[in-house]
């Protein structure tokens, strides 16, 4: 019914509602038979067009031609494999599965191929090194010193303060 009437009087509600954790503006619009909520920014959050557009560059018919090369080589036609798949929404629905019957918690699944470690220090190094190399400095970089590590001191136990008069009365029986 309100569905019907609203489409026949042509008008658009604007409402404001909670969305994470902040006040929002949205207009409710009739699409078809579906009623549909869309997301307004309040005028602090729009920034002027013209503060985000990069500069307009003249591009050559050969960077065109490689950006095809490249968009074709990485386009798939399905959308099917392993890459597709919520792993996280699955082991949350045996989590909740296991709990639900009161059986011990499905084992964690180690990746199949472990992250590489990166020496973060060494590939600074390493770069600091073909930068020099390129500008023709003297490409020596020396090692940093090792930082000292500070050894943490055992807690000093404290002592049991001694009981109030009071305390003490009450642990006696007298009061």
């Amino acid at each position: 019914m309100l569905r019907e009437a609203w489409g026949r009087s042509s008008r658009v509600a604007i409402f404001k509602y909670a969305w994470s954790g902040r006040e929002r503006l949205g207009p409710l619009r009739l699409r078809g038979d579906v009623i549909v909520l869309q997301a307004m920014r309040w005028p602090d959050e729009v920034r002027d067009p013209a503060a985000v557009d990069p500069p307009h560059e003249a591009v050559g018919e050969q960077e065109i031609e490689g950006a095809l090369a490249l968009i074709d080589r990485m386009t798939r036609e399905g959308l099917e494999g392993p890459e597709f798949t919520d792993a996280y929404t699955d082991a949350l629905a045996k989590i909740i599965e296991a709990k639900r019957e009161e059986k011990p918690l499905p084992d964690v699944l180690e990746p199949e191929q472990p992250g590489k470690v990166l020496d973060l220090m060494a590939a600074l190094t390493e770069s600091v090194q073909q930068a020099r190399a390129l500008r023709g400095e003297d490409a020596d970089v020396h090692e940093m010193p090792a930082r000292k590590s500070a050894k943490k001191q055992p807690a000093k136990k404290t002592t049991a303060k001694k009981a109030t008069k009071k305390t003490a009365a009450r642990r006696s029986g007298s009061a």
